[in-house]
């Protein structure tokens, strides 16, 4: 049966940890003062090393009250216990050192054994290290100047306005316009009307500009960013997962104020899913309420990331003044009307170098959890050089172990352009991702795509646009090079297309170019083909895997105003499902109404006032039309006969019998029991047509008839006026007046539903499901969250999606399917017979 509200909706919890988390609370699991259990040749070395450690008892003192000093010692706490303790065990201490190393390399150690030990995918060709390797000096400058990014966010965490910012200090705009458009401009990546109407962003816009980094030599090194700002609310979230399947880092962007927030933890999930590594960026520190800290606590344990700040803030809310780098311990201080000149300065304010020298440790510290060289540093009580840990802060990050934390304000015009040396310094280039695709002459064997503008052609299409010009195709480019009237071939349906235009898109500005290299994005006219595609030069048999698409979660019904409108409505609903795979389409087969399927209210709304606005179609929406059942509870015996005379032959037929429920909702039954030849086989045949018939359209709401089983004993016919449709006639008279007797009844369908969501919320959900009369079936309570399971009436679920998100913060995720028919409430019945009978009455006005 077609279902008004199926899928999924987005909004859920991935419960996962990074390495240094684990092992940073596997030490804390135990109390301060009490050894770990080592193994025991850690204490057979402590044994030995206790005649020859007396030396080492000298510089203990000093070793633990930096130890006690440190701000989070919670992975090394118990190997510094109490200074007693050190004198006390003297020659121990240098034991002590031996069995923080054996320790420390022995989980290493553990946990790569535990990954040797899950099955590998075997990749054919070279791996990343021997791409990178192998790559001629050309190549690997071009490559390492390149960065493909995207922003993501919450809505109104600033996403759009630190694109803005972004495009004015790499001088690709020349003035700042604001999110809501009051200056009657509007920010440069929201084109769209609506976009700047409602203050959100719709669609993701690419962009690219060009950033001028100082190098450690103070010479400036010219890097190239493809840009792509991507939306922050719920409904619009297929447009993030087409981004962040195609690039190769990005930017978070979190409210100092709020933290992480509900669609923090679907970025952050989505991130996850195609290992995309990520800069964090805490915005909005003007703000009142402002704290950056607790942003950096939220990553690390709503994300279960290794998080830590490399930046401190001067000042706060009204008084932010600019930021301390902590690798560098530099102030930095964000000066002229928009922010445009850099102040940096040795001296830090007084009242904030204590909090940053605090940071800084902390800041080592994460990153010698997940950093073998910081590590090394840590236990031999070394302070990292500047570059030592900017380059262990690059591998960790790019190895999706570790996120660094930087903050300011957007809207301020303070903190931007560190945030650009961090996108050059942290997120990698396209030769430092693994970029696979499937060989389809190997059995779909994974091969890596190697980014050598030399090699044979190999790109993805990851979205679809309509413009004055024809379709706009986005394509990734990830081995070779696209050029202008080249042939390519859709790995999908094996066509040939020729490129007649490439261009690089700046919002909805197009800029043309003759060609792409490898590790580029662009946009293509001209090219049919779908969300998802894989392009060739025709030389390799190559597909790639496409984007994660959620279910849509909500329906509509939708009908054009004017039957004028017909073809446009039609070319609308087209459209907007090449563009948009959450965005569905289908007639329902019981009430033929066309049903839109989105992600939530807002989705379909915005479809909606486009069709409006860009066809000039009308359309009225409502909810889609239950498919409600009719049966019967009783027996009933019928005797009926329909007799019709008219001027010539006239009509007769007679049939006796009777119906009752079959005792299952699954299907209607015919069964003919005459004897004696009293009704012809070919008057029984039509007989049993003229049931079926009845069926389709139930006396009580013209609905489909279930479980319900009609019996022919007897009958009588005559010479010349019985005729095959007489007896279909007299059958579908005799089961309407005989159904209306046998107890009839209504029957709504129930689905089964699945919610899942954090614990605290189970009260909230539990009597959201009991406002609208849904029978708990079961409850599967986990550490963190539970799953429910209940039947509940498919009327009742309308809207159910936005009340599920405001009751559980966007946490709560649920899914439908239809689990089988039951009698409608007697209230429900009555009100159902009485507005059909009230629409018939107007129809025969």
């Amino acid at each position: 049966m077609p279902l008004a509200l199926t899928g999924i909706s987005r909004l859920s919890i991935k419960k996962s940890s990074g390495r240094g988390h684990r092992r940073r609370d596997s030490y804390r699991s135990f109390p301060p003062f009490q050894s770990p259990p080592f193994p025991p040749h850690i204490f057979d070395a402590m044994r030995a090393a206790r005649a020859a450690g007396t030396a080492a008892a000298a510089g203990a003192a000093a070793r633990q009250r930096m130890a006690q000093s440190a701000p989070t010692a919670g992975r090394f706490r118990c190997l510094f216990a109490r200074e007693s303790a050190t004198v006390r065990v003297g020659g121990l201490r240098a034991g002590a050192v031996e069995m923080q190393r054996r320790a420390f390399s022995g989980s290493r150690g553990l946990r790569n054994e535990e990954a040797a030990a899950k099955p590998e995918v075997v990749v054919l060709g070279p791996s990343l290290e021997q791409i990178q390797i192998d790559m001629s000096p050309s190549e690997k400058g071009r490559l390492s100047k390149l960065r493909n990014i995207g922003i993501a966010a919450h809505i109104d965490s600033g996403k759009t306005t630190c694109t803005e910012r972004v495009l004015f200090y790499t001088g690709r705009i020349n003035a700042i316009h604001e999110v809501r458009g009051k200056d009657a401009v509007g920010a440069k990546m929201d084109s769209m009307d609506l976009e700047r109407e409602k203050g959100i962003t719709i669609q993701s816009a690419a962009t690219f500009c060009d950033w001028k980094k100082k190098n450690v030599d103070g010479v400036e090194e010219m890097f190239h960013f493809n840009l792509i700002d991507t939306p922050g609310h719920i409904d619009f979230t297929i447009e993030v997962e087409r981004a962040l399947r195609v690039l190769d880092g990005a930017v978070m962007v979190l409210c100092a104020v709020s933290g992480v927030q509900s669609q923090t933890i679907t970025v952050d999930r989505q991130m996850k899913r195609y290992n995309v590594p990520r800069i964090s960026f805490v915005n909005k520190m003007d703000r009142m309420g402002a704290n950056p800290f607790k942003a950096v606590d939220q990553i690390n344990h709503k994300l279960k990331l290794n998080a830590a700040a490399i930046q401190v803030p001067i000042g706060g809310e009204d008084s932010f003044k600019g930021v301390v780098d902590l690798l560098r311990m530099k102030a930095i201080y964000f000066e002229g009307e928009q922010g445009t000149t850099l102040r940096e300065t040795d001296e830090i304010p007084p009242d904030v170098l204590p909090i940053a020298q605090e940071r800084k440790r902390m800041l080592i510290e994460a990153v010698a959890d997940v950093d073998d060289e910081i590590a090394e540093l840590f236990l031999d009580e070394k302070e990292p050089t500047t570059a030592q840990l900017k380059a262990a802060i690059r591998r960790t990050t790019i190895a999706l172990k570790f996120t660094p934390v930087m903050m300011g304000s957007a809207l301020a015009n303070k903190g931007l352009q560190p945030v650009l040396d961090a996108v050059c310094d942290y997120l990698p280039d396209p030769s430092e991702v693994p970029n696979l695709a499937l060989d389809q002459r190997k059995a779909e064997a994974p091969v890596a795509l190697v980014p050598y503008n030399t090699l044979p052609f190999v790109g993805l299409a990851f979205k679809l646009e309509e413009s004055n010009f024809g379709q706009l195709t986005y394509i990734r480019v990830y081995q070779g090079t696209l050029k202008k009237a080249m042939n390519v071939f859709n790995a999908r349906t094996d066509k040939k297309v020729k490129i007649p235009r490439i261009v690089r898109m700046h919002s909805n500005e197009m800029e043309e170019v003759p060609e792409v290299g490898a590790g580029e994005i662009c946009a293509v006219f001209g090219v049919d083909c779908a969300s998802g595609d894989t392009f060739t030069d025709g030389t390799l048999p190559y597909s790639m895997s496409s984007m994660f698409v959620p279910e849509p979660v909500i329906s509509l019904s939708i009908t054009p105003k004017n039957k004028t409108d017909t073809n446009n409505f039609s070319k609308a609903m087209n459209r907007f499902q090449r563009e948009d795979p959450t965005f569905r389409v289908h007639v329902d087969s019981d009430s033929h109404e066309n049903i839109i399927s989105g992600m939530g209210e807002l989705h379909l709304e915005v479809y909606v006032e486009r069709m409006r606005r860009e066809y000039r179609v009308d359309c009225v929406t409502g909810q889609p039309r239950v498919a409600y059942r009719e049966t019967v509870t009783k027996h009933v015996e019928f005797d009926h006969t329909h007799k019709k005379q008219t001027g010539g032959a006239g009509d007769y037929a007679r049939v006796v019998g009777y119906i009752e429920p079959t005792g299952s909702l699954t299907s209607n039954k015919f069964e003919q029991q005459v004897t004696g030849g009293s009704i012809d086989e070919k008057f029984l045949f039509a007989c049993d047509k003229g049931f079926q018939a009845a069926c389709e359209k139930g006396p009580m709401l013209q609905q489909k008839v279930l479980g319900t089983s009609m019996v022919i004993n007897d009958g009588a016919t005559h010479m010349t006026d019985s005729s095959e449709m007489a007896f279909k006639v007299a059958t579908q008279q005799a089961f309407r007046k005989a159904f209306l007797q046998a107890g009839p009844v209504v029957l709504e369908p129930l689905m089964k539903t699945t919610i899942t969501s954090p614990n605290e919320f189970q009260g909230n959900i539990v009597g959201l499901l009991n406002k609208r009369n849904a029978v708990i079936l079961d409850t599967e309570i986990g550490p963190e969250d539970f799953t429910l399971t209940a039947d509940c009436s498919l009327n009742a679920m309308f809207g159910f999606s936005s009340q599920l998100r405001a009751a559980t913060q966007g946490k709560g995720e649920f899914g439908m399917e239809f689990s089988h028919y039951a009698p409608a409430p007697m209230q429900i019945q009555k009100e159902l017979i009485a507005k059909h009978e009230k629409m018939l009455a107007e129809k025969r006005k």
